[in-house]
C-alpha cells in the first residue's frame, strides 16, 4: 500500500495573494555574498560588487571599534526607440550595508580597501605578536 499524499495548492497561493499587494509589495533583497579569509599575517575581506565603482563604497570604522561597509549605486539610462519619439527609462538602485566585527588582533591604523574585477577586497593586518624571550640566566642566591 502506497502512502496518499495531500496538496493543498490554495495554502501558498493564499498566502502570495495576501503578502503580495500594493500595501505589503514583494521585496527581492539579496546580500552581496562575503568571504572572510585569514593567514598569519592579515585578515582579507572579499565582497562581490560587480559593476560597482570606487565611488560607490564607504568603508569605516565605527564609533564602536568596527568595520562599515556600506555600498550604494544609483543608475539612469535613457534609451530612444526606434518607433518614433517614445523615451523609455530604466532606474536601477541598490544599497547594501554590513557592520563586521573586528578581532582584537587586528592593526586598525592600517586597514585598507580597493575595488578591482568587481569585487571589493579590503585588508585587515594583524598586529604583530613579539615573543618573550624564553631562554635567560637565573641567578642563584645564598
Amino acid at each position: 500500500m502506497l502512502p496518499v499524499m495531500r496538496r493543498n495548492n490554495w495554502i501558498p497561493t493564499m498566502f502570495n495573494d495576501f503578502f503580495d499587494t500594493e500595501f505589503m509589495p514583494k521585496i527581492n533583497a539579496t546580500a552581496p555574498a562575503i568571504n572572510v579569509i585569514e593567514n598569519d599575517k592579515e585578515y582579507r575581506v572579499e565582497l562581490a560588487a560587480p559593476g560597482m565603482k570606487k565611488d560607490d563604497f564607504t568603508v569605516h570604522i565605527n564609533q564602536d571599534g568596527n568595520l562599515s561597509v556600506k555600498m550604494e549605486s544609483k543608475k539612469e539610462d535613457a534609451h530612444k526607440e526606434n518607433k518614433g519619439r517614445y523615451l523609455r527609462r530604466e532606474f536601477s538602485y541598490s544599497k547594501f550595508e554590513q557592520t563586521l566585527i573586528l578581532p582584537d588582533d587586528v592593526e586598525k591604523e592600517k586597514i585598507s580597501a580597493k575595488v578591482s574585477d568587481g569585487v571589493l577586497t579590503v585588508t585587515l593586518p594583524k598586529q604583530e605578536v613579539k615573543q618573550a624571550e624564553v631562554a635567560r640566566q637565573i641567578t642563584v642566591e645564598e
